[in-house]
């Protein structure tokens, strides 16, 4: 190599190139990559470059600078690694939960990156776990995790709080590294912990963390294999896409909402899920609790046991663009806390009770051109609650078809119930289709406040609006 000053360097590399300069086979290294990851290598040429004026503040996000190896620029970003999961091919080859968890803790030991999912059904004993910076990515509906039938059994010794194994009576079924529930009371179903079973001796079952509650014989406690087919706790930044989730419902018993569903998060912030399909789970299709910046797009929660989606206790702007939830018991259900959301051209259809549910202090949420249709009670109910305290208040209903709900209820299409206040319904068009069924558009409570009714047009309703503050039919 020649020897060169800095000056010399620098007009050589700027004016001739690293090509026509120092490294000329650098000049073909891009090539090579591009030959091995396509999908994610982006040509330079395609990419408008700021001009490097001298003194110039460039902005994080606002100018695109992409590596430049025609100059001696330092190549400062990491490029993530990418891998595949098949059942006959790929990198990591099976059928379970096993493989799947392998390649995404291969990916997260490397910093992070995308684990692609070839077609087949894959069977779930345990939960698939996610790591921070991770995308999961199915080929659609091709791409199955299915959870295996569920079994069940009761204690046949006390485990307290802080031991590693429980001992039961039929250990049949129960299998290494697959999930488990520890039930305390049969009379209280929530009280459900979850855990990995590493090791059966007889009817022993070993886990992976200390039990932490006491679970008695007395108290008729029981060990079953119930989990969520993909569950998050305490972990960001992740991407799914593309694939479905089966909860395989007719053979698993059912489990409480609040601690499982087919995708269940917690403590999670800033997942993305795009054309994601929850169904057939004995319980919830998507939930998550003290979660923020939730995104579904294009996902579908079907007959699912209990709530098609379930933003949860305190989880800040969730957003539902173009989402489904049909044939569960109820579509969308804001829980606890749950504000500044938005639900956008989605649709609720065909749900046992409530289309859409508002209670327990969710406010300022959007629900702007859905289609709310064909629920059994209610299409949108803004609940009822203890104290005007934890009202559902200042939500806006905007632009939506409301239609043929409450067949199978009180035949209502919007209800406002006891003090909620500062609703604003604009702009929606109430239907009702089937003709001869008793059927109110909007009904509001004696004690709610400051309801606004705006631009809305009915179409073989009964009674448009039922304003029990003045017991006057509108």
């Amino acid at each position: 190599m020649k020897n060169y000053s800095r000056r010399k360097f620098v007009e050589t590399t700027v004016i001739g190139g690293v090509g026509a300069g120092i490294f000329p086979g650098l000049a073909d290294s891009r090539k090579n990559i591009s030959k091995i990851c396509p999908e994610d290598v982006s040509d330079p040429a395609g990419l408008k470059v700021p001009e490097q004026t001298p003194g110039r503040v460039y902005e994080a996000g606002k100018d695109i600078l992409p590596p430049r190896f025609d100059t001696m620029r330092p190549v400062r970003d990491k490029h993530s690694i990418t891998v595949t999961v098949g059942q006959d091919c790929g990198e990591f080859r099976g059928n379970d939960d096993k493989i799947l968890q392998a390649a995404v803790d291969y990916v997260a030991g490397l910093g992070g990156g995308t684990v692609c999912i070839m077609p087949g059904v894959y069977t779930m004993r345990n939960s698939l776990f996610p790591r921070s910076g991770i995308t999961i990515r199915g080929s659609g509906e091709t791409t199955i995790l299915k959870k295996c039938a569920s079994v069940s059994s009761k204690l046949i010794r006390e485990a307290d709080w802080y031991e590693y194994c429980v001992q039961v009576e039929r250990p049949e079924g129960f299998t290494v590294g697959g999930g488990l529930a520890l039930s305390r009371d049969d009379k209280d179903p929530r009280e459900v912990r979850f855990f990995t079973i590493t090791g059966i001796s007889n009817n022993v079952l070993f886990l992976d963390k200390r039990t932490e509650h006491n679970y008695w014989m007395m108290e008729s406690a029981r060990a079953s294999t119930r989990f969520s087919i993909i569950y998050g706790f305490n972990v960001d930044n992740v991407v799914i896409s593309d694939l479905v989730l089966d909860g395989n419902r007719d053979e698993n018993e059912h489990v409480d909402d609040n601690y499982a569903s087919a995708l269940f998060m917690q403590y999670c912030n800033r997942w993305n899920l795009k054309n994601v399909t929850a169904r057939n789970y004995n319980s919830d299709g998507f939930s998550f609790q003290v979660c923020d910046d939730i995104h579904f797009e294009d996902c579908s929660a079907i007959n699912n046991a209990d709530l098609g989606y379930h933003p949860g206790s305190g989880s800040q702007r969730p957003v539902f663009i173009r989402c489904t939830a049909r044939g569960n018991s109820q579509g969308f259900f804001w829980c606890w806390g749950v504000c500044d959301g938005i639900a956008e051209d989605c649709l609720a259809e065909g749900n046992a009770r409530y289309g859409i549910n508002f209670g327990h202090r969710d406010t300022d949420n959007i629900i702007r051109n859905c289609i709310v249709e064909n629920n059994g009670e209610t299409g949108i109910i803004f609940r009822e609650e203890p104290n005007e305290y934890r009202t559902g208040d200042r939500n806006l209903i905007d632009g939506c078809i409301i239609r043929n709900n409450g067949n199978a209820g009180p035949g209502l299409g919007i209800d406002i119930q006891y003090k909620t206040s500062d609703i604003t319904i604009h702009n929606c068009r109430f239907e009702n289709r089937k003709g001869g069924l008793r059927h109110t558009g909007i009904r509001i409570g004696q004690d709610a406040e400051r309801i606004k009714l705006e631009s809305n047009t009915f179409s073989g309703i009964k009674v448009q609006v039922e304003d029990l503050r003045t017991r006057a039919k509108i």
